[in-house]
């Protein structure tokens, strides 16, 4: 047998993070050493970071990357190792992968298929590396082959599928099978969404069992750069079987994930299929040979990693949980903010919010243990840069978490009263402002300004948003005082319809569930009352959340405000989202489909949601544009600058709209 120990490494990069993008790599090659690891596959554009964007472009941040890459080759002495990187060929930025034999590099492979699909745009930096074609590239003092390559190291072939080349139908894991290749790496940036696990494990099966080869998947993990969270996912395969699966979603900086694989099988395999194809002229212009001694190692048996929380019976809460727990802790530590400040009103959104930096803290004890959240922490913790260590993660909560809650005359004591147990259930240090004195203020201004008294029948909208406006400027001062992160707390639903006031609600850095519907947001809400993450705890007094109908709280109480009142039902508004932007149908097509799915739900009534959607999705684009940074969580994300791009101003559909009333008042007549 022909035994070959492999290794994943995962990696949480930042962009243009020299010295500790540096340091992460150089952590997975020892830790891959130590395990006497002889190849070693590491995510796409670990030297730079994957979400550099526009810097790409920049002549110098490629320079960098060329001198940390060098820096990086003589410690990969005994090793074979990828590194992801930049590359300027021929008048084109390319999107390569190194590979570095014994502490030299042997050449560059290039990306051939661009992610340009909702979050990615990588066709705006790169270009895509046309199939066969090879060529020089200079590097420091000497010149390297770049492109389309195979290599033959110590006789054994090693190809290159660089994430997106993996989920396109022309594979170039088929030409790579077909000259002759054992091992295909596959550096990636695969962002996290719910269910992309599974997608990602098929191709890698059905890649090593379909080309006969033995396939290693890296990852990222963490968030990377603000938007996308990465969940790490790191996959060996052999043959169409699994053999090794890394933690996802993990809080640590470095994992590397091993196995060892059987060369000569999968060429049994290959023989046995026919599907290698010599090269008749026998000079292989595009294999580039390098020699390598192969240390011996014992065939082993690798059980796939199952996490414990993957093994319960609500997948995708923990899923949401570990994801946006992750991302927070990223942000947080990226952003060098001193915690989070979070206006909670006592509703479903605020506690969502409050109730997932309370997870991010268990979660992540649970994994590095205290004083590992502690270090990686350091800086954001009020104090422990002065070595005032918080003495657990009760009192950790209470100096990253401050939680304010603002009444006006129509806040309510069941509001009030949620919010207040909410913040002792998890510790934050809680505030409660009373404003009401500003927003009169305001009316009293405005009233005068204009001659004439401000009515709940005339001035409805105005005077719910200036109680919403007047809640932002002290919490902001709050922030401001703590160097902390203000968050805001609109979700996805709201935002399609525009049911949030600008410089109000949506104020803050970071928007953690902007992603996330709300339907979804209050099923979770009720998990997390009465289960919660593995390696977490529920938090019962959520129940005085979750008892309650979503309000704003803005009319006069006798009016018995409710978010559904207001809009529709949650269910139903999500639902239309989903035709109307994911599936990108007219309101007669969602109209046609909700019918279907809701059929105990009188026609006309669906038809006026349906209606009401639309306008109120086309009048408020512009509050879409200027919501805080959110995390992608699935591909009905409505985030502009990253998923789904609409016009500002438009039509609004007013023709469609016209035919679909035409059809439900024909209906009734």
């Amino acid at each position: 047998m022909k035994l070959v120990k492999v290794a994943a490494g995962v990696l949480n990069q930042t962009p243009i993070d020299w010295h500790t993008n540096k340091q992460n790599i150089l952590e997975a090659i020892e830790q891959a050493r130590s395990e006497n690891v002889s190849i070693l596959c590491l995510p796409e554009l670990c030297v730079t970071g994957y979400g550099c964007e526009d810097e790409f472009h920049s002549p110098g941040i490629r320079a960098t990357a060329e001198k940390v890459l060098l820096e990086i080759v003589p410690e990969t002495k005994g090793m074979i190792v990828s590194l992801g990187l930049p590359m300027m060929y021929a008048g084109g930025v390319f999107n390569c992968a190194a590979l570095v034999v014994d502490g030299t590099i042997a050449g560059f492979v290039s990306k051939q298929h661009l992610a340009g699909d909702g979050i990615h745009y990588e066709p705006r930096w790169f270009k895509p590396w046309p199939a066969g074609i090879d060529g020089e590239i200079e590097v420091g003092d000497r010149s390297y082959p770049i492109g389309d390559l195979l290599f033959d190291v110590g006789g054994i072939r090693i190809g290159f599928e660089i994430c997106e080349d993996a989920w396109v139908g022309t594979r170039p894991g088929a030409s790579l099978a077909e000259r002759g290749v054992d091992i295909i790496l596959n550096p990636s940036a695969s962002h996290f969404a719910f269910d992309k696990h599974q997608v990602r494990q098929r191709f890698v099966l059905e890649g090593s069992r379909a080309f006969n080869v033995s396939y290693i998947y890296s990852n990222l993990t963490g968030n990377e750069s603000g938007r996308a969270i990465f969940d790490g996912d790191a996959m060996i395969a052999t043959g169409g079987n699994l053999l090794a699966c890394g933690k996802r979603l993990s809080f640590k900086p470095v994992l590397v994930t091993s196995a060892v694989v059987n060369i000569e099988a999968t060429r049994m395999a290959r023989a046995r299929t026919g599907s290698f194809v010599p090269d008749i002229d026998g000079d292989e212009k595009d294999v580039v040979g390098v020699t390598f001694d192969y240390p011996a190692c014992q065939l082993q048996r690798n059980e796939p990693i199952k996490m414990q929380w993957e093994q319960g019976t609500d997948l995708k809460a923990e899923e949401f949980t570990r994801a946006v727990s992750l991302g927070l802790f990223d942000y947080l530590r990226k952003s060098w903010s001193k915690g989070f400040v979070v206006s909670l009103s006592g509703g479903c959104d605020s506690s969502s919010i409050v109730a997932l930096i309370r997870c991010m803290l268990e979660l992540s004890v649970d994994e590095l243990g205290f004083d590992g959240v502690v270090e990686r922490l350091k800086f954001s913790i009020p104090g422990a840069a002065g070595e005032n260590l918080p003495a657990d993660v009760d009192e950790m909560a209470s100096r990253l978490l401050t939680t304010v809650y603002q009444s006006t005359r129509n806040s309510g004591d069941v509001t009030r009263n949620a919010a207040a147990e909410l913040a002792a259930a998890v510790n934050a240090t809680h505030y409660q402002f009373d404003v009401d004195s500003l927003v009169q203020g305001y009316q009293s201004i405005v009233s005068a300004a204009i001659g004439e008294p401000l009515t709940w029948e005339k001035h409805d909208i105005a005077l719910q948003n200036i109680q919403a406006r007047v809640r932002s400027p002290g919490v902001w001062m709050l922030a401001n005082i703590k160097n902390a992160l203000l968050v805001s707390t609109s979700n996805r639903s709201e935002a399609a319809v525009g049911y949030a006031t600008m410089d109000g609600d949506t104020s803050g850095g970071i928007s953690p569930i902007a992603g996330i519907d709300k339907d979804y947001l209050r099923q979770w809400l009720v998990w997390m009352e009465q289960s919660g993450p593995v390696g977490g705890s529920a938090i019962p007094a959520l129940k005085a959340v979750n008892d309650q109908q979503p309000t704003a709280e803005l009319r006069p109480p006798e009016d018995n405000q409710t978010d559904e009142g207001d809009l529709m039902p949650y269910e139903i508004l999500d639902a239309i989202e989903c035709f109307a932007i994911r599936d990108k149908m007219v309101p007669m097509e969602v109209l046609e489909n909700l019918k279907v799915d809701y059929p105990q739900i009188d026609s006309a009534q669906l038809g006026a949601w349906t209606i009401r959607f639309f306008r109120l999705w086309c009048r408020n684009q512009w509050k879409r544009e200027r919501y805080a940074p959110s995390f992608h969580l699935d591909d009905k994300n409505l985030d502009p600058k990253t998923w789904c791009r609409f016009p500002i101003l438009s039509g609004g559909f007013k023709r469609e709209i016209e035919e679909l009333e035409t059809v439900l008042n024909s209906s009734l007549g």
